[in-house]
């Protein structure tokens, strides 16, 4: 397995699971990033400085890491702007269409037992094994 990296993804996920339980704890508010970024546009002038600190915290944490670790991320992307364009489509609609993202239901819906949550993130990890399926298939890998 490549990039296996157990201690670091155990620690990243124990901050995203200590921060939204902080969030739920100290705001009453839900941290799927759907709803977060929806919001800095939508909701209502009150709620809104908290969801701009959080999009820029998940704009700025990475740099961050970067700047002080002297790391970059290996990143690369083999498709076009028509591809991207229309995957954005795709996941922002399945967003809508789910009622919440992946970190949403996956997070925090879980964790709270929600029985949508369970349904959704069921229905993600299902529709990705056979896309992965699909794709390995007809195009190879």
């Amino acid at each position: 397995m490549e990039n296996f990296t157990p201690i670091s993804a155990s620690i990243g996920g124990a901050l995203i699971g200590v921060s939204a339980v902080l969030l739920m704890a100290l705001n009453g508010k839900i941290a799927g990033i759907s709803g977060v970024l929806s919001g800095t546009m939508f909701a209502a002038s009150g709620d809104k400085l908290w969801r701009i600190l959080f999009v820029v915290g998940l704009i700025a944490a990475p740099v961050l890491y970067g700047l002080i670790s002297g790391e970059k991320p290996a990143f690369e992307l083999d498709a076009g702007l028509p591809l991207i364009l229309i995957g954005g489509f795709l996941v922002g609609f399945g967003t809508r269409l789910g009622s919440g993202c992946t970190s949403g239901h996956g997070v925090c819906g879980l964790s709270r037992l929600s029985l949508r949550s369970f349904v959704s993130v069921g229905l993600f990890m299902g529709v990705g094994m056979v896309t992965v399926a699909l794709a390995r298939s007809l195009i190879g890998g």
